[in-house]
């Protein structure tokens, strides 16, 4: 008896996650930005949501003998939900370093980043090998940590939020006859 009972507890607790949980997005935010640290360097990070799966992300880094730019475009991919997402992209970056002078390059990227439950905090890990021109270095192959803030939030549209919020998000049309006023549903 206390077995079925706790069963069914853990059963009804399941389905209401399955329902609230939102399939068709890959991330829960529009705008994020923040810091980014690794491969020697540091500096600021800033992703917008530019269509369905991808975003535009810029980068300013800093290190110790160079500052660089760089943008980069991503396709993002759920894992789990939309919390836990993969990403693919590619991009460029230009520079200025201190014994080389100017350089430019062309980068790619794959990571994975984590939507913090209950905060607006969003953490990622990335691999951004880079084919360097105008610098001594022709190719490089850092790893690095970010660490965003959510500026602008992805709209709620999961099972839970439509049937508590009904046609709240809908455009209200109305039908009206010649005479303006409204169509009734036995008026013929």
């Amino acid at each position: 008896m206390m077995f079925s009972k706790a069963f069914r507890h853990t059963a009804l607790v399941a389905s209401i996650g399955l329902l609230a949980a939102t399939t068709a997005q890959a991330q829960k935010y529009r705008t994020a930005a923040g810091i980014r640290v690794g491969g020697g360097q540091y500096g600021l990070t800033v992703q917008q949501k530019i269509f369905e799966k991808t975003t535009l992300e810029g980068l300013g880094l800093v290190s110790s003998r160079e500052v660089s730019a760089t943008l980069l475009a991503e396709r993002h991919f759920g894992i789990l939900g939309p919390s836990l997402n993969y990403y693919f992209g590619a991009g460029g970056h230009v520079g200025n370093h201190k014994d080389d002078g100017a350089f430019g390059g062309i980068d790619a990227l794959a990571g994975v980043e984590y939507k913090i439950a209950l905060s607006p905090i969003v953490l990622s890990v990335d691999f951004k090998p880079t084919v360097e021109f105008g610098s001594d270095d022709w190719a490089r192959f850092p790893t690095a940590f970010s660490v965003r803030y959510i500026l602008v939030k992805e709209k709620n549209t999961s099972f839970i939020n439509r049937v508590f919020r009904g046609d709240k998000d809908k455009p209200k049309s109305k039908e009206k006859t010649k005479s303006g006023t409204r169509r009734g549903l036995f008026d013929f």
